[in-house]
Protein backbone atom coordinates (compact mmCIF):
# COMPACT_ATOMS: atom_id res chain seq x y z
CA UNK A 1 0.00 0.00 0.00
CA UNK A 2 0.98 3.40 -0.37
CA UNK A 3 0.18 6.89 -0.04
CA UNK A 4 0.05 8.04 -4.09
CA UNK A 5 -0.58 11.52 -5.86
CA UNK A 6 -1.65 12.20 -9.51
CA UNK A 7 0.86 14.63 -9.67
CA UNK A 8 2.76 13.70 -6.16
CA UNK A 9 2.98 11.41 -2.86
CA UNK A 10 1.95 11.64 0.26
CA UNK A 11 2.99 8.84 2.44
CA UNK A 12 2.56 9.05 5.71
CA UNK A 13 4.85 5.87 7.37
CA UNK A 14 4.80 4.68 10.51
CA UNK A 15 7.76 3.26 12.06
CA UNK A 16 6.66 1.32 15.56
CA UNK A 17 7.02 3.00 18.92
CA UNK A 18 6.48 1.92 22.60
CA UNK A 19 3.01 3.15 22.09
CA UNK A 20 3.52 5.68 19.53
CA UNK A 21 4.43 6.15 16.08
CA UNK A 22 6.80 8.68 14.00
CA UNK A 23 4.54 9.44 10.84
CA UNK A 24 6.52 10.05 7.99
CA UNK A 25 4.22 12.58 5.06
CA UNK A 26 5.90 12.65 1.46
CA UNK A 27 5.27 14.39 -1.74
CA UNK A 28 6.84 13.72 -5.67
CA UNK A 29 7.41 16.12 -8.22
CA UNK A 30 5.83 15.76 -11.65
CA UNK A 31 8.72 14.24 -13.88
CA UNK A 32 10.83 16.89 -15.26
CA UNK A 33 9.34 19.31 -13.19
CA UNK A 34 11.03 21.98 -10.45
CA UNK A 35 10.78 21.40 -7.26
CA UNK A 36 10.13 25.36 -7.37
CA UNK A 37 6.78 25.22 -8.04
CA UNK A 38 6.26 23.46 -4.72
CA UNK A 39 6.17 24.30 -1.09
CA UNK A 40 8.64 24.37 1.08
CA UNK A 41 8.08 21.75 3.85
CA UNK A 42 11.57 20.79 5.18
CA UNK A 43 12.27 20.90 8.54
CA UNK A 44 11.11 18.49 11.52
CA UNK A 45 7.31 19.33 12.31
CA UNK A 46 5.74 19.12 15.75
CA UNK A 47 2.40 18.89 16.61
CA UNK A 48 0.71 21.91 18.38
CA UNK A 49 -2.80 19.93 19.50
CA UNK A 50 -4.31 17.37 21.83
CA UNK A 51 -3.85 14.02 20.17
CA UNK A 52 -7.59 13.48 20.52
CA UNK A 53 -10.04 12.89 18.18
CA UNK A 54 -13.14 14.42 20.84
CA UNK A 55 -11.36 17.21 22.71
CA UNK A 56 -13.68 18.59 25.92
CA UNK A 57 -17.21 18.30 25.62
CA UNK A 58 -17.28 17.43 22.21
CA UNK A 59 -18.66 14.15 21.08
CA UNK A 60 -18.02 11.95 18.04
CA UNK A 61 -20.69 11.88 15.57
CA UNK A 62 -21.25 8.06 16.00
CA UNK A 63 -24.50 6.22 15.08
CA UNK A 64 -26.33 4.31 18.30
CA UNK A 65 -24.68 1.15 17.36
CA UNK A 66 -20.76 2.37 17.75
CA UNK A 67 -21.95 4.41 20.13
CA UNK A 68 -22.39 1.50 22.38
CA UNK A 69 -19.30 0.06 21.44
CA UNK A 70 -17.52 3.02 22.01
CA UNK A 71 -18.87 3.34 25.77
CA UNK A 72 -17.92 -0.41 26.07
CA UNK A 73 -14.49 0.13 24.74
CA UNK A 74 -14.01 3.00 27.39
CA UNK A 75 -15.87 0.63 29.72
CA UNK A 76 -12.64 -1.96 29.30
CA UNK A 77 -9.85 0.84 29.48
CA UNK A 78 -11.37 2.09 32.94
CA UNK A 79 -11.31 -1.45 34.10
CA UNK A 80 -7.71 -1.97 33.45
CA UNK A 81 -8.13 -3.10 29.69
CA UNK A 82 -6.26 -1.48 26.61
CA UNK A 83 -9.09 -1.37 24.63
CA UNK A 84 -9.24 -1.72 21.11
CA UNK A 85 -6.43 0.52 20.02
CA UNK A 86 -4.19 -1.73 18.22
CA UNK A 87 -0.89 -0.07 19.40
CA UNK A 88 -1.10 -1.64 22.61
CA UNK A 89 0.04 -4.90 20.59
CA UNK A 90 2.46 -2.95 18.20
CA UNK A 91 0.20 -2.49 15.14
CA UNK A 92 0.67 0.92 13.70
CA UNK A 93 -1.96 3.06 14.02
CA UNK A 94 -2.93 4.00 10.62
CA UNK A 95 -5.21 6.40 8.87
CA UNK A 96 -5.93 9.08 10.53
CA UNK A 97 -4.71 7.95 14.00
CA UNK A 98 -1.21 8.86 12.77
CA UNK A 99 -1.93 12.13 12.18
CA UNK A 100 -2.08 13.16 15.96
CA UNK A 101 1.88 13.20 15.17
CA UNK A 102 2.87 11.34 19.06
CA UNK A 103 6.18 12.22 17.69
CA UNK A 104 7.73 14.53 15.05
CA UNK A 105 6.96 13.95 11.33
CA UNK A 106 8.97 14.83 8.53
CA UNK A 107 7.77 15.85 4.90
CA UNK A 108 9.76 15.08 2.08
CA UNK A 109 9.23 16.26 -1.45
CA UNK A 110 11.62 14.02 -3.82
CA UNK A 111 11.33 12.51 -7.57
CA UNK A 112 8.66 9.60 -7.77
CA UNK A 113 8.89 7.97 -4.33
CA UNK A 114 6.78 4.97 -3.19
CA UNK A 115 6.93 3.51 -0.03
CA UNK A 116 5.16 0.52 1.45
CA UNK A 117 2.69 1.78 4.35
CA UNK A 118 -0.16 0.15 6.44
CA UNK A 119 -2.43 3.29 6.56
CA UNK A 120 -3.97 2.56 3.34
CA UNK A 121 -3.89 3.35 -0.65
CA UNK A 122 -3.96 7.56 -0.75
CA UNK A 123 -4.21 9.16 -3.96
CA UNK A 124 -3.77 13.09 -4.52
CA UNK A 125 -3.00 15.98 -6.12
CA UNK A 126 -1.38 19.39 -6.33
CA UNK A 127 -3.85 22.57 -6.13
CA UNK A 128 -2.75 26.04 -7.55
CA UNK A 129 -5.59 27.87 -5.70
CA UNK A 130 -4.23 31.42 -6.34
CA UNK A 131 -2.90 31.39 -8.89
CA UNK A 132 0.42 31.96 -8.74
CA UNK A 133 1.90 29.20 -10.84
CA UNK A 134 3.15 27.43 -7.46
CA UNK A 135 1.10 24.62 -5.87
CA UNK A 136 -0.36 25.54 -2.09
CA UNK A 137 -2.57 22.97 -1.78
CA UNK A 138 -2.32 19.21 -1.32
CA UNK A 139 -6.13 16.80 -1.50
CA UNK A 140 -5.41 13.81 -0.79
CA UNK A 141 -8.12 10.49 -0.30
CA UNK A 142 -7.39 7.63 1.69
CA UNK A 143 -9.49 3.92 1.37
CA UNK A 144 -8.80 0.64 2.05
CA UNK A 145 -7.14 1.43 5.33
CA UNK A 146 -6.51 -1.91 6.97
CA UNK A 147 -8.15 -2.74 10.21
CA UNK A 148 -7.88 -2.86 13.23
CA UNK A 149 -7.79 0.92 13.43
CA UNK A 150 -9.05 3.79 15.64
CA UNK A 151 -9.70 7.80 15.97
CA UNK A 152 -7.29 8.14 18.82
CA UNK A 153 -5.92 6.45 21.87
CA UNK A 154 -9.30 6.91 23.15
CA UNK A 155 -10.71 3.99 20.76
CA UNK A 156 -13.21 6.19 19.29
CA UNK A 157 -14.41 3.45 16.56
CA UNK A 158 -14.31 3.20 12.96
CA UNK A 159 -17.57 0.63 11.39
CA UNK A 160 -16.30 -3.27 10.54
CA UNK A 161 -17.27 -3.06 7.15
CA UNK A 162 -13.79 -0.98 6.68
CA UNK A 163 -15.26 0.92 3.95
CA UNK A 164 -13.82 4.39 5.73
CA UNK A 165 -12.81 7.32 3.38
CA UNK A 166 -10.54 9.96 4.73
CA UNK A 167 -9.82 12.83 2.72
CA UNK A 168 -7.08 15.48 3.38
CA UNK A 169 -5.77 19.25 2.61
CA UNK A 170 -2.48 19.52 3.55
CA UNK A 171 -0.99 23.74 3.05
CA UNK A 172 0.86 25.73 4.89
CA UNK A 173 -0.37 28.70 6.55
CA UNK A 174 -0.81 31.63 4.99
CA UNK A 175 0.37 34.21 7.86
CA UNK A 176 3.16 32.10 8.93
CA UNK A 177 4.75 29.25 6.85
CA UNK A 178 6.50 27.70 9.78
CA UNK A 179 2.88 26.59 10.50
CA UNK A 180 1.55 23.30 8.11
CA UNK A 181 -2.32 22.64 8.31
CA UNK A 182 -3.87 19.22 7.81
CA UNK A 183 -7.74 19.50 7.46
CA UNK A 184 -8.94 15.74 7.75
CA UNK A 185 -12.73 14.36 6.71
CA UNK A 186 -13.88 10.92 8.04
CA UNK A 187 -16.61 9.35 5.77
CA UNK A 188 -17.57 6.35 7.46
CA UNK A 189 -20.48 4.13 8.56
CA UNK A 190 -20.12 4.44 12.35
CA UNK A 191 -20.70 8.27 11.63
CA UNK A 192 -24.05 9.74 11.46
CA UNK A 193 -22.15 12.33 9.16
CA UNK A 194 -18.86 13.37 7.83
CA UNK A 195 -16.36 14.59 10.88
CA UNK A 196 -13.78 17.16 9.89
CA UNK A 197 -11.02 17.64 12.47
CA UNK A 198 -8.19 20.16 11.65
CA UNK A 199 -3.98 19.10 12.86
CA UNK A 200 -1.86 22.32 12.78
CA UNK A 201 1.95 21.33 13.08
CA UNK A 202 4.93 23.75 14.19
CA UNK A 203 7.83 23.94 12.26
CA UNK A 204 11.04 23.23 14.48
CA UNK A 205 13.28 25.97 14.04
CA UNK A 206 16.13 23.94 14.56
CA UNK A 207 17.73 22.89 11.04
CA UNK A 208 19.76 20.26 12.29
CA UNK A 209 16.77 18.59 14.45
CA UNK A 210 17.16 15.20 16.62
CA UNK A 211 14.97 12.75 15.42
CA UNK A 212 14.35 9.66 17.94
CA UNK A 213 13.33 5.84 16.75
CA UNK A 214 12.56 3.34 18.91
CA UNK A 215 10.72 -0.46 18.56
CA UNK A 216 7.48 -1.31 20.32
CA UNK A 217 8.55 -5.18 20.39
CA UNK A 218 11.75 -3.91 22.70
CA UNK A 219 9.75 -1.91 25.01
CA UNK A 220 6.20 -3.65 25.39
CA UNK A 221 5.36 -5.09 28.65
CA UNK A 222 1.60 -5.94 26.92
CA UNK A 223 0.97 -9.51 25.90
CA UNK A 224 -1.59 -10.75 23.29
CA UNK A 225 -2.81 -14.14 23.67
CA UNK A 226 -5.75 -14.95 21.67
CA UNK A 227 -7.85 -11.82 21.71
CA UNK A 228 -6.77 -11.15 25.55
CA UNK A 229 -4.36 -8.98 26.70
CA UNK A 230 -2.01 -9.96 29.44
CA UNK A 231 1.08 -7.73 31.41
CA UNK A 232 4.39 -9.01 31.25
CA UNK A 233 5.38 -8.22 35.02
CA UNK A 234 9.59 -7.29 35.58
CA UNK A 235 9.84 -10.95 37.12
CA UNK A 236 9.15 -11.96 33.48
CA UNK A 237 5.56 -13.37 34.64
CA UNK A 238 2.41 -13.01 33.27
CA UNK A 239 -0.30 -10.68 35.02
CA UNK A 240 -4.15 -10.28 34.69
CA UNK A 241 -4.72 -6.36 33.02
CA UNK A 242 -8.20 -6.55 34.57
CA UNK A 243 -9.82 -8.01 37.40
CA UNK A 244 -10.94 -11.78 37.26
CA UNK A 245 -9.63 -11.96 34.32
CA UNK A 246 -8.80 -15.63 33.37
CA UNK A 247 -5.34 -17.34 33.00
CA UNK A 248 -4.82 -17.99 28.78
CA UNK A 249 -5.29 -21.55 27.98
CA UNK A 250 -2.28 -24.01 29.26
CA UNK A 251 -3.70 -26.96 27.65
CA UNK A 252 -0.33 -28.12 25.55
CA UNK A 253 1.89 -27.67 28.28
CA UNK A 254 3.14 -30.85 30.79
CA UNK A 255 1.36 -30.03 34.16
CA UNK A 256 2.89 -31.63 37.19
CA UNK A 257 1.07 -34.26 38.96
Amino acid sequence: MSRKSASAFTFPAAPLLAALFIPIAGAAAEDGRSLDKYPDLRGQWERTFVPRWAVGPEKAPLTAEYQKVYEANLADMANGGPGNVPSWYCLPQGMPMMMNAYDPMEVVVTPETTLPVFSGYSIGKWLDEDGDGKYDVLEVETRFIRAPHTYDAQGIPFHEDNQAIIKERIYLDKADKNLLHDDITSHDHALTQPWTKNRTYKRNSNPRPVWLEEACAGDNAMVKIGNDPYFLSPDGLLMPTRKDQPPPNTRYFNRKK
